[in-house]
């Protein structure tokens, strides 16, 4: 078994959201999301995965293809269907998210897919 602590090592990009994996192997990967008051992820989707987002600290506003933004706080995970377009942006305080995609035929270990921008 291998274990991963979630909250060590964390890292802010002062002028935007950051993003490291924290796993990656031909079954899929997880990639931790750190983001300052107010940052955002804008509109995007992972075509080839369902995406799974699970909070860790402190508040954001997660919507899915539909726009609807909800608040979600440490213990909430969000469900995306593969390809489903989503949006993230924090709130009052820091945020950190993890991303949980599996099945991702383009993915490379250790590899971010995509572009990120904030």
């Amino acid at each position: 078994m291998k274990t991963i602590g979630l909250r060590d090592g964390l890292e802010f990009d002062e002028s935007r959201a950051h993003a490291v994996p924290v796993h990656a192997d031909a079954a899929g990967r997880v990639l931790r999301f750190t983001l300052r008051a107010g940052q955002r992820l804008k509109e995007h989707a992972s075509a080839g995965s369902p995406v799974y987002l699970l909070v860790i600290e402190g508040e954001g506003l997660f919507a899915g293809s539909d726009g609807t933004e909800q608040r979600l706080a440490p213990g909430f995970l969000a469900i995306l269907d593969p390809g489903e377009a989503h949006s993230v942006r924090a709130l009052d305080g820091d945020l950190v998210f993890v991303a949980i995609l599996h099945g991702e035929p383009t993915a490379r270990p250790g590899a971010v897919a995509g572009t990120m921008t904030s």
